[in-house]
């Protein structure tokens, strides 16, 4: 399949930026699709910027689509975190009739880099560009967990696909291959009663945002466990991301903001990030844009320095701790690495042919609290959600 089709260049010259300037910026390390260059070859495991510049499914933020150059024209010229290391930015998806035809465009062209476990970092444009994201796994036939940072479930009953209906329209797909969703940061006043017993009923997992401000090393956990982690940028403080027409004076800091992009750099399991919802139109003094291009400044160099040591790849890089609870006649085992101290919690499947299924999804992401919560003689709240879903 052809992607160029598909496919606008960028232009250096419009973004600002003049490589002869900027010796030892990020951008000198970027090959990027421009007129003059056409598309860049790519090897395998490549780390690719792609621009999505459409906002017709965008809720009180039109106005977003213009982002993604926004977003170029501050990232390019920062520092490289590294000398040797090569980044592909492929543009932006050319923008479809209907807003569908966007979606097929950006979903083909992801499923292409995916499919040679390429990374793509996704310049919104609207958070329902996560619809168009799933699709390109859906297309691959993989099953994958999608986790949100976001201040909302994105769970509103409307027929359309909007950025915040997006996430029940994934659902609603048949044969569907999510496997799990957490929502990192939600704000129950934008959330309701209603709506959190529904993501229980769904047996997804919800963070509250001041929960997480005060255990950032959870935070890490739930972001490592993504396929696709979606971000909106609305679920950042307004004080620190005044760029969104719908903000809000409470969210994460920027700098939660960049820790969390640096974790998601550095997990082996992501394969897809997209920030959503930077609307220039409203932004000061480029501010939002600026900290977004912060944000993937992290991710990148996460990605560079990814240690390769999950108990799947590599299952001498980590030490084995069986847990024995006496009470619930359970046995849980946990992994730590020798090389990161990250922690995984194995889940196990009664069901042989779900094991099969969703052996990716069963050593789950943890942190030292939820060993210690076993050592204890408790049932860590995480091991017991995805053990309901796997074992119903």
């Amino acid at each position: 399949m052809s992607i160029e089709q598909y496919l606008s260049p960028i232009s250096l010259g419009n973004l600002g930026f003049f490589p002869d300037e900027y010796s030892t910026a990020l951008g000198t390390r970027i090959k990027a699709y421009t007129q003059e260059s056409g598309l860049p070859e790519i090897p395998s495991q490549s780390l690719i910027l792609l621009g999505a510049c459409e906002d017709r499914g965008a809720e009180k933020n039109a106005g977003c689509a213009a982002a993604p150059d926004e977003i170029r024209r501050y990232l390019y010229p920062l520092a490289s975190p590294l000398e040797e290391m090569a980044i592909y930015d492929f543009g932006n998806i050319i923008i479809g009739q209907a807003v569908e035809d966007t979606y097929y465009a950006l979903s083909e062209v992801m499923a292409a880099f995916l499919e040679r476990d390429n990374t793509v970092v996704l310049l919104g444009g609207s958070q329902d560009l996560t619809f168009a994201a799933y699709k390109a796994y859906e297309r691959l036939q993989r099953i994958i967990n999608i986790s949100a940072i976001d201040s909302r479930f994105d769970l509103d009953p409307y027929e359309e696909i909007t950025s915040r209906t997006y996430l029940k329209h994934i659902i609603m797909q048949n044969p569907n291959y999510l496997f799990f969703h957490t929502n990192i940061g939600y704000q129950t006043y934008f959330v309701g009663s209603e709506y959190i017993k529904l993501m229980e009923e769904l047996k997804f997992d919800a963070y509250r945002l001041g929960e997480l401000q005060h255990n950032m090393v959870r935070a890490e956990a739930l972001v490592r466990n993504a396929d696709l982690l979606t971000v909106d940028i609305g679920a950042i403080r307004q004080s620190d991301a005044p760029g969104n027409g719908d903000p809000s004076p409470h969210g994460f800091y920027g700098e939660e903001f960049c820790q969390m992009m640096r974790f998601a750099g550095m997990s082996d399991k992501i394969s897809s990030l997209g920030i959503f919802e930077v609307n220039p139109e409203y932004d000061s003094h480029g501010q939002t844009a600026h900290m977004t291009a912060h944000g993937i400044w992290y991710f990148i160099e996460g990605f560079f320095n990814r240690k390769h040591d999950s108990p799947l790849l590599d299952p001498q890089s980590c030490k084995r701790f069986l847990v024995n609870l006496e009470d619930q006649g359970l046995e849980i085992t946990f992994f730590k690495s020798k090389l990161s101290d990250r922690w995984w919690i194995q889940v196990p499947c009664d069901d042989t042919e779900l094991r099969e299924i969703y052996s990716r999804h069963l050593l789950l992401p943890c942190t030292y609290d939820d060993y210690q919560q076993a050592m204890n003689n408790e049932v860590p709240v995480l091991w017991w959600r995805y053990f309901q879903r796997l074992n119903g």
